[in-house]
């Protein structure tokens, strides 16, 4: 939208959207657009997303649900807080996203375009030996070997070859764009339609990246309060779902966060900070052991929690254990469904986690497909590399601390929900949040790269057969120029085709 309902006090005023600043808040009433990314501070409604994920039904959002600029308010007033400016937003993402699609051509459509340079200086030379060659050797009639060569100059144009590539990346790339599945351009498409390895980040990509915490098991004389509020002051502030679940955790608990200075992220591990005029971390188990902060009963408890699928963390101050957390993240209810049609499209599933073999294996198990635990972001980069080095490989996540593998795998995949840093490192991007739609972009790829070789099928097949039938006078001129129209539409039209193509339809 244009405009926006502005709140100020127990008043709202009418300004350009463009003006919004983080903090704001907006008032939308039913049936407007929403005119920024927020989250909702009062109100519950239904909200349409369609206009940005392709999910058609309306989902109802309610206080502390995040929403994106462009989605339709549906029956209630809603107060919305601004947490990202104009040039942020969704809408200005995907706007970005198409830009650089467009910058990002196939490499099939630059061999197109060099093969275009030498194939129509070729087409000339050999209309202009139609058109000498005959009449001077041989005595032949001029305005017969002339007509002849006007008539192959004619088939001979590159038109229909030329728009075969652009043509079908557009519509694979249009179909896609409907139902939330964004990718930056051709090459991003060939690239996919060859993957045999698709390698999954576990937390908010498998899992819905919303673990709840079940167990808070404090030594000695700890309390449960004290081992929350520790562990509340080292990560607030942060956006990991696993802080933002002891978060929670804390608040409905009733425990105020102490104050804490300095937090800083261990990539992987977990975090550090100065809590109390100590430093404090929450940490998993193996780094705790590592750095002294968990040992004895306490490696027992959290190797049994790990063993029921659960993620443990570990809370100590200085070199003192305070307690263990431990929390769970359901699989996605689709998640199991994506394996399967992967699998039967003949790709191999891998989960990367950074969690413990005994957790992940639990969550493989019950998914069906393979893991590799305990990888720090630049394992998961050395395993990409690796596997890369053997065909095509896909890597889905959505954290900071999957951008390198996002970037090393022959197509790095966002999901839409994930960090801005994920979503810009990323080839491409799901807004919806399904897994099912990894399997739907894969099948996509490959019917636009299908799409492409029938495309350049009929360019060249029609062109080769009027060349030779234009050289021995079968075809004339009007014949020539149906054949040159007639080869560009149908390349067209069959391009066309992909519009209609359903990615999620399993074949």
């Amino acid at each position: 939208p244009k405009t926006a309902q502005l709140v100020t006090g127990d008043t709202t005023r009418e300004v350009p959207a463009a003006s919004l600043s983080v903090g704001q808040t907006v008032l939308v009433r039913p049936g407007d657009r929403i005119p920024a990314d927020g989250e909702i501070t009062d109100g519950t409604s239904g909200v349409d997303e369609s206009p940005v994920t392709g999910e058609s039904v309306p989902k109802t959002r309610g206080p502390g649900d995040a929403v994106f600029a462009g989605a339709i308010n549906t029956e209630a007033a809603l107060r919305v807080k601004v947490t990202k400016g104009p040039e942020d937003n969704t809408i200005a993402r995907i706007i970005r996203l198409v830009e650089e699609a467009e910058e990002a051509r196939a490499p099939t459509e630059r061999f197109i375009d060099r093969f275009s340079r030498w194939y129509m200086p070729a087409i000339v030379a050999v209309a202009a030996l139609v058109v000498l060659v005959p009449p001077l050797a041989f005595g032949q009639p001029w305005d017969t070997w002339v007509y002849r060569g006007l008539a192959l100059l004619l088939i001979g144009c590159p038109c229909a070859l030329v728009i075969s590539v652009p043509a079908s990346i557009a519509s694979a790339m249009s179909t896609g764009a409907r139902r939330g599945l964004l990718m930056k351009g051709g090459a991003v498409i060939e690239a996919a339609a060859k993957v045999d390895v698709v390698t999954f980040d576990k937390t908010g990509t498998l899992t819905h990246g919303r673990p709840q915490v079940t167990d808070v098991v404090p030594f000695g004389a700890t309390t449960e309060a004290e081992l929350l509020a520790v562990a509340a002051g080292v990560e607030m502030g942060s956006s990991h779902p696993l802080a933002i679940a002891i978060l929670n955790k804390a608040k409905d608990a009733g425990v105020a966060a102490l104050s804490s200075q300095d937090a800083k992220a261990l990539m992987g591990k977990g975090v550090v900070a100065t809590v109390g005029g100590a430093p404090a971390w929450v940490a998993s188990p193996r780094y705790a052991m590592e750095h002294g902060g968990l040992e004895g009963l306490g490696l027992r408890q959290a190797t049994i929690f790990e063993e029921d699928g659960k993620t443990a963390v570990a809370v100590f101050r200085e070199k003192t254990p305070l307690g263990l957390i431990a929390m769970r993240d359901e699989p996605r209810a689709d998640a199991k469904d994506a394996v399967r049609q992967l699998t039967a499209m003949g790709v191999t599933s891998v989960i990367l986690t950074g969690d413990n073999p005994r957790t992940a294996s639990a969550i493989a198990g019950s998914l069906g497909l393979k893991f590799e635990a305990d990888m720090l972001p630049e394992d998961k980069l050395a395993y990409i590399r690796e596997i890369g080095s053997k065909g095509g490989v896909m890597m889905i996540g959505d954290g900071i601390n999957d951008a390198p593998a996002l970037k090393q795998a022959s197509v790095g995949v966002a999901m839409g929900s994930g960090t801005d840093v994920a979503l810009e490192t990323a080839d491409a991007a799901i807004l919806r949040d399904r897994v099912t739609d990894i399997p739907a972009t894969i099948r996509l790829s490959r019917a636009a790269m299908a799409n492409i070789r029938q495309n350049v099928t009929i360019a060249l097949g029609l062109k080769a057969v009027f060349l030779v039938t234009s050289v021995f006078g079968l075809t004339g001129l009007w014949i020539a120029i149906l054949a040159d129209t007639g080869a560009t539409v149908l390349v067209t039209l069959n391009a066309l085709r992909l519009l209609r193509f359903n990615p999620e339809r399993e074949s």
